[in-house]
């Protein structure tokens, strides 16, 4: 019988290419141990935006499998990251997902830490007692215009910056730092997630499933096969074609970047950026393809700027439109469940009532997410049958996919040695 390390590796160099994973990926309580050690204690993990802390003081809780982090806005307006664990005896410093605090007290023996994680106050532990080796245990945190990721490894991938400085001028217009969030969604998948991503990297579902995001998509977005189309389609998808190069050529002289970006398997963190644009009027993610918020993002002021879809692996995916982002995080909770996490952005001056109705704003994802859930526990329950064997690709329109598994399966085997 294998140990579970060997178990592992036969596993990995058993997957065959341009296909889905073995059962066991998705189902084994092992893997799943093995994904949480290998991938999201190792790699920068995408858990929120600046304005989840607005303001001095103001603290997030994010779980990742057993640990709890701490993002905390400190005194001079910068954002650091600590373990939410006390010095002391390990107690959990903060339960609330959001809190604003003057300093970071244990209630169970009130050890203070200030906002930059130093221990200023520890009663009853005599004269001798050092404070400055007890403060938080730092964890590394990094901002992509508003967009923080942190990695709980003390070697974290040493690609990041290369990242940021490619993306950076694609979402630098859009002002993460310059928006308020007008809604959070938690929904728990009944499904591993790896399905979870292996579903959002891909639209072949998109037309059969997703009657309102096809509204403000385009169906040729994502792949397409030339040909099994007929000629009407097949005009409609080159007339698409033509105008996604003409979107381009038009918004980059705007000074948007928008031509794609993909490195999805090619790097430690993986990701993929392209500007695409709407149908309809063209303007945003909603029922009607206008812009859901009054008040543009930034110095934008132009309606017509398509979306920005911006992907990394191996838990993210954001739209980030002229009106409003929308950002997605995806965090395991075990084999057979994980948390997506939704937020809605919008110009932090924008009132709820006024410039946006929030019903609006959020109908097309709401109802997205609540499909795609239901599409992922299908897939989970369908590898959890013993008539399950991995199936094959489409190479026209999931090719997204085979690029997310393909870096997961080269993670693991580099973790592994396989």
């Amino acid at each position: 019988m294998l140990d579970k390390a060997s178990f592992l590796n036969a596993l990995v160099q058993g997957r065959k290419a341009g296909h889905s994973l073995n059962a066991q990926f998705y189902t084994s309580p092992d893997i799943f141990a093995a994904d949480m050690d290998a991938i999201f204690s190792r790699h920068w993990i995408y858990v929120g935006v600046e304005p989840d802390v607005p303001e001095p003081g103001d603290v997030m809780t994010v779980d990742i499998g057993p640990s709890s982090i701490l993002i905390v806005r400190d005194d001079d307006n910068g954002v650091k990251a600590f373990h939410n664990v006390c010095r002391h005896r390990g107690a959990r410093l903060i339960d609330a997902e959001k809190t604003t605090v003057g300093n970071l007290v244990c209630r169970y023996h009130s050890w203070t830490y200030n906002l930059e994680g130093d221990l200023v106050h520890a009663p009853h532990m005599g004269a001798d007692f050092d404070r400055s080796c007890k403060g938080l245990k730092p964890v590394n945190l990094r901002s992509l215009e508003g967009l923080l990721f942190i990695c709980l490894s003390d070697d974290p991938p040493d690609d990041f910056d290369d990242m940021a400085a490619r993306m950076g001028p694609y979402i630098a217009p859009h002002k993460v730092r310059d928006t308020k969030i007008a809604y959070q969604s938690d929904l728990i998948e009944m499904g591993n997630w790896k399905l979870t991503l292996e579903n959002n990297r891909e639209c072949y579902h998109c037309e059969a499933n997703h009657p309102e995001l096809t509204v403000p998509l385009f169906a040729y977005g994502f792949g397409f096969a030339p040909e099994e189309m007929d000629p009407i389609d097949l005009e409609n998808a080159q007339r698409y074609e033509a105008l996604r190069q003409t979107s381009h050529a038009e918004w980059e002289a705007m000074g948007l970047p928008s031509r794609e970006i993909e490195e999805l398997d090619s790097r430690v963190t993986g990701f993929r950026t392209e500007r695409l644009p709407l149908d309809g009027n063209g303007e945003s993610h909603t029922m009607d393809t206008r812009a859901a918020c009054r008040i543009p993002l930034g110095a934008l002021t132009n309606a017509k700027l398509g979306g920005l879809s911006f992907w990394t692996q191996p838990n993210s995916w954001h739209h980030f439109l002229g009106d409003h982002i929308v950002t997605f995080s995806v965090l395991p909770l075990d084999a057979g469940r994980t948390l997506v996490r939704t937020k809605w952005l919008v110009n932090k001056q924008a009132v709820e009532g006024v410039d946006y109705d929030l019903a609006n704003l959020i109908e097309v994802w709401t109802a997205t997410n609540s499909q795609d859930a239901a599409l992922v526990e299908m897939c989970q329950r369908g590898a959890e049958n013993p008539a399950y064997e991995p199936g094959p690709y489409s190479p026209n329109t999931e090719m997204l996919v085979e690029k997310f598994v393909r870096w997961y399966i080269g993670r693991m085997a580099e973790h592994s040695g396989a």
